[in-house]
């Protein structure tokens, strides 16, 4: 279907939510697609014949009950997510996983051994297992970890549901010929939409009726100024950013009012087709899942060659004299598996994020993916839009420049809280200069002026409270940001009770052309007489001055006088400042009509006045001019300076003036002041980078500037991909549909959570409920955090399993030497039961794991550079760790299991009179147990790689906690009678515990020893 074909659509479709059905609820999607109404091409249309096409009056709308029959047949008016996932395939996806996959091999050995003893049993012999107990207990681990995995991920995505759900946008309608206010979601084709100014467009519409009306369309089109909207026909199918007889989904008024019949809603709106692009792009691994991927997959390589190292020894020396053989060199495999295999890893990892999820929403960024927390604490590149996020996005009049003089208006923000000072005292005199005082009386004036030519409005919203404290009351701003800041500065300096008395009678708006607006009001308390109030560029304004306002006179406007103005507006605008001029003109009548030149119809009327501004707008009155600015964030400045000393480079992008980027950055220290006045070499516009000649060109520019002006969308992307390029991971902000390829681009994408669209948020990885960068730098903070305890975690999980395997390995190769076989037997006795190590790796092993998730930081995480892509999770100096420890925790628990067998190194000879059954039963206690406080010892250890374990030793108490917990397991193993039987364990006696609690102390001697040496090597 092209284009036009696709807007002549005039459809909804519903958004689905649910995991089943999906299938039928494709086909109602299909089914209402068939029984839509009438097309026609709106854009070419005439406004009247839309109306009859969609069947509707426009001067009644819908009746309610036809609205109801329609949102029933087209589905509500919002964006559809990508068909949903069941929830089955969400369970399965938690299998995906090469340490899963090594598990269920496991699994399928242990089944395949107990069906062959139970095959080859005798008849009527005892022995053996009823059930294949090792292989059920795998399976039921893979259950729970699955489980807990599928419950983490569902609780993040609700957290961004929750945020989609915090404010319902609503619409005007007409409806039953009354305006009625209702769920945006509501919206049906054949709709009237009563629009006005600060509203948002809800859906594609044609308009019928619009004045002055004015639509802030850069979240769609990437267009910075809002654009004109009219009724007239066009007369051949233009672009979307041409198509002035329509409004769009997801844009909104900035000035004027209108009226539209609602052409298309939901995904049949152009933002909708966008965002349907968007869902057929997959998503990328982070970097730490990649490097789990990459860890699952050495484990089991490693776990590979080792059994096969080890079947081939024994196949060499002793041979497979007969089934039990194979039997137990099946059963050897499976432990040598699940020694080798962390099992509660991807659940504990599940949980140490979801857990910083909930930290990170705490602090106002939403994490829609888990995984996502630890990118973001690697990032090392932030990509931030200016308006909104760095700063305020709330304009404010800063400066006012009057023929007298200059002053200054404190205050930030739409609350009118500020006063005014004077240039260049700065009220550090306390007696105002004549001069001082008649620039501030004329900037009242001014100030005056600009918000009686103002079609914008300032609300006061009163919170929760009574109204009577400051906290209970927040303030709103309708319409276009900078006349609203006129309206706050004027009320700031009491400019309001001037024009207290006048009443608007008629307008000329402003255009692009132009560059300027006026209106005409009339003073009731001056026996009605009219004034024409003008604001606009300054350069502009000036050509239509011929007087100027000064010290309370008005005299004619000299060249000099022109002069001086215009150096005023170049000096602001190298400040950054956005200037506007103020002028006015008292008409000295009651009546337009007796103004002179004046048009009046036939039928005695003043004709339009929006058409006669060469007769009103002349022989105008110079006021003065204001600077306004977006204010930077107060706290951002030292998130920036936090962010460069953790190593973050921070990089504005925005479609502003380079000058206004520049003070921006300036301030924030992005750049510093010099940069600031060095536009050339720190700052490049998107017209630059378009020149740029290739690819390596544009990567050395991106690798040298920070700040980026007057860019398109394209450009946003085209930077992200260059850093990028770098080996940078890169978070980019965003918050118009056409900043979503680069968010999704970007390893993390961060959408607004206040002035995003839909489709950005749908893009992102994370959400800002409060638009602002300092909570980026916090995530960031947060989520190294994060990749420090899973550091840690996994230094203590896999130096335990390495040691568990260590363990089954040296005990198989060793099992003469140490006793664990018996001269003249034959077989494979393993040294360790698959379920003692699963009982070690799922329950002792978990709870120490998971509280290591929540260590303290025991260093300042933000002191140091960004971890790179091509740095492992697990390094060099871990595994050297993870080997060590294991190989110390492997030597202990087969010492203590040589202390408790007849013929080994060691032996007790009180155990002679044992038989070697009851030894090894014994045996494998002891070192079940050894192995059990040594991998609690290593978890004190693990939280450092050179740091004493003294160093904040109860700093954790949930690590405390969890090694109680994880003791009490074992002592109820040990001695609980039904857990001897399933685990294949007998109670020990209190010498036997003393032996088990020396020798697990081996393991923190070894390492703080370790310590010491690799802490003498780093002060050298």
């Amino acid at each position: 279907m092209d284009d036009r074909k696709k807007d002549q659509s005039i459809q909804s479709h519903a958004n689905f939510d649910g995991d089943s059905a999906t299938g039928d609820r494709t086909q109602i999607r299909q089914d209402q697609q068939n029984q839509q109404p009438p097309q026609i091409d709106p854009s070419l249309a005439d406004a009247q014949a839309v109306a009859a096409s969609l069947g509707v009056d426009p001067n009644t709308g819908l009746s309610q009950a036809e609205a109801e029959r329609r949102l029933a047949q087209y589905g509500p008016n919002e964006l559809a997510s990508a068909p949903p996932v069941p929830k089955w395939k969400k369970f399965l996806a938690q299998f995906k996983d090469p340490l899963v996959y090594l598990l269920l091999a496991a699994t399928g050995i242990s089944l395949i051994a107990w069906f062959i003893e139970k095959a080859n049993a005798a008849p009527g012999a005892e022995g053996g297992e009823i059930l294949p107990f090792d292989a059920i207990v795998i399976v039921l681990i893979l259950i729970v970890n699955a489980v807990l995995g599928y419950i983490q991920e569902s609780k993040a995505e609700e957290a961004v549901e929750a945020l989609s759900q915090m404010t319902a946008p609503q619409t005007n309608v007409l409806r039953d010929g009354k305006i009625a206010r209702i769920n945006t979601v509501d919206v049906v084709p054949g709709d009237m939409v009563v629009l006005g100014e600060g509203d948002s467009i809800p859906a594609d519409g044609r308009l019928l009726a619009a004045a002055s009306l004015r639509v802030a369309e850069a979240s769609l089109t990437g267009e910075s100024v809002p654009v004109g909207k009219n009724v007239d026909t066009l007369a051949e199918a233009k672009a979307l950013g041409d198509r002035a007889n329509m409004v769009f989904n997801g844009t909104s008024v900035t000035q004027g009012t209108g009226r539209a019949i609602v052409t298309s809603t939901g995904m049949r709106t152009q933002v909708g087709k966008i965002a349907d692009l968007l869902q057929a792009t997959d998503d990328d691994d982070s970097p730490l899942q990649k490097e789990m991927n990459y860890v699952s997959k050495i484990l089991g390589i490693a776990v590979c060659i080792i059994a096969a190292v080890v079947l081939v020894a024994l196949a060499l020396t002793e041979g497979f004299n007969d089934i039990h053989d194979v039997i137990d060199s099946l059963l050897l495999s499976v432990s040598l598996a699940v020694a080798a295999v962390p099992e509660g890893l991807a659940a504990i990892l599940t949980v140490v994020l979801a857990l910083g999820v909930r930290r990170m929403a705490e602090h106002h960024a939403i994490v829609k993916k888990l995984h996502s927390v630890e990118t973001l604490g690697s990032a090392s590149v932030i990509c931030s839009d200016k308006t909104g996020t760095l700063t305020r996005n709330e304009m404010t009049v800063e400066r006012v420049v009057t023929p007298s003089g200059e002053v200054q208006l404190t205050g930030t923000g739409y609350a009118p809280e500020g006063r005014m000072i004077a240039i260049p005292d700065a009220g550090l005199t306390s007696t105002p200069s004549p001069a001082q005082e008649a620039a501030q009386l004329e900037a009242v004036a001014t100030l005056a002026v600009g918000a009686l030519a103002n079609d914008g409005e300032l609300r006061e919203n009163t919170g929760a409270g009574d109204g009577s404290a400051a906290s209970d009351i927040t303030w709103e701003a309708v319409g276009d940001p900078t006349e609203v800041s006129l309206i706050v500065a004027a009320r700031k300096v009491k400019a309001d009770r001037k024009y207290a008395n006048y009443t608007r009678i008629g307008e000329i708006p402003f255009t692009s052309d132009r560059k300027r607006m006026a209106v005409v009001a009339q003073d009731n308390a001056d026996a009605g007489r009219l004034t024409v109030f003008a604001k606009g560029a300054p350069d502009v304004l000036l050509g239509y001055c011929s007087r100027i306002a000064v010290n309370g006179a008005v005299r004619p406007m000299t060249q000099g006088d022109r002069q001086q103005i215009l150096a005023a507006v170049e000096r602001l605008s190298a400040e950054a400042y956005r200037t506007l001029g103020q002028a006015y003109r008292p008409l000295g009548t009651a009546s337009l009509a007796d103004v002179p030149g004046v048009a009046i119809n036939a039928a005695g009327h003043v004709v339009d006045i929006a058409e006669q501004s060469d007769v009103l707008e002349n022989d105008l009155i110079w006021v003065g001019m204001v600077g306004i600015i977006d204010p930077p964030r107060t706290e951002v400045r030292d998130s920036v300076a936090e962010a460069h000393r953790a190593g973050i480079r921070t990089v504005m992008i925005t479609g502003d003036h380079p000058l206004t980027a520049a003070r921006i950055a300036s301030d924030l220290g992005i750049i510093d002041a010099t940069g600031a006045a060095d536009l050339g070499s720190t700052v490049l516009t998107g017209t630059q980078l378009d020149e740029l000649p290739d690819e390596a060109a544009f990567d050395n520019a991106t690798r040298n500037i920070s700040v980026y002006a007057r860019v398109a969308p394209e450009h946003k992307l085209k930077i992200v991909e260059s850093l990028q390029r770098q080996g940078n991971i890169v978070a980019m902000t965003g918050d118009g549909v056409n900043d979503a390829p680069a968010v999704k681009t970007a390893d993390i994408g961060v959408a607004m959570g206040i002035t995003g669209t839909e489709v950005t948020k749908q893009s992102a990885k994370m959400i800002l409920a409060d638009d602002n960068f300092s909570t980026i730098v916090e995530a960031v903070r947060e989520g190294r955090g994060i990749f420090d305890n899973i550091r840690k975690f996994l230094r203590y999980l896999l130096s335990s399993n390495v040691g568990e395997v260590f363990t089954v390995f040296g005990g198989v190769m060793l099992a003469g030497f140490l006793g664990i076989t018996q001269p003249g037997s034959q077989g494979v006795t393993v040294p360790l039961l698959a379920t003692q190590l699963l009982w070690i790796n799922l329950l002792t092993d978990a709870a120490p794991a998971l509280a290591m998730g929540v260590d303290p930081s025991t260093d300042d995480v933000m002191a140091r550079k960004p971890r790179k892509l091509t740095d492992r999770v697990i390094d060099g100096q871990m595994w050297g760790d993870i080997i060590f420890i294991g190989i110390i925790m492997a030597a202990v628990t087969l010492i203590g299991m040589d202390m408790h067998l007849a013929g080994g190194l060691f032996t007790d000879r009180s155990v002679d009179a044992v038989g070697h059954d009851a030894q090894m039963t014994e045996a494998r206690t002891m070192g079940f147990t050894i192995l059990v406080f040594a991998q609690m010892l290593n978890a004190l250890c693990s939280r450092s790689h050179d740091q004493s374990v003294f160093v904040g030793l109860f700093a954790n108490k949930w690590l405390w906690g969890a090694i109680a917990l994880s003791t009490l397991l074992q002592l109820a193993v040990v001695y609980v009678p039904f857990l001897n039987t399933a685990f294949g364990t007998v109670p020990l006696s209190a010498g036997a515990w003393v032996e088990c609690l020396g020798l697990a102390m081996i393991v923190l001697v070894a390492s703080e020893l370790r310590k010491c040496v690799l802490r003498a090597m780093h002060r050298r």
